[in-house]
């Protein structure tokens, strides 16, 4: 997991933003993009539903590599 140490920016006495350092935003960002992969490959897999799937190997054959 991300380990995050923010500071933070307060107005009135309430925490109005929080500042990270840019390590830690790019790791987030990447944590995110690779959620975001792990959804879509979900969504992905439950919309074939129970589609026959075609091993490596043999689509390789198939295109002559």
């Amino acid at each position: 997991m991300i380990s995050l140490h923010p500071e933070f920016i307060t107005k009135n006495g309430k925490k109005e933003f929080a500042v990270i350092s840019y390590e830690e935003f790019e790791a987030l960002q990447q944590f995110i993009a690779d959620m975001e992969d792990l959804m879509d490959l979900r969504a992905a897999k439950e919309e074939e539903g129970d589609q026959p799937s075609v091993p490596l190997a043999e689509v390789k054959k198939l295109l002559g590599l």
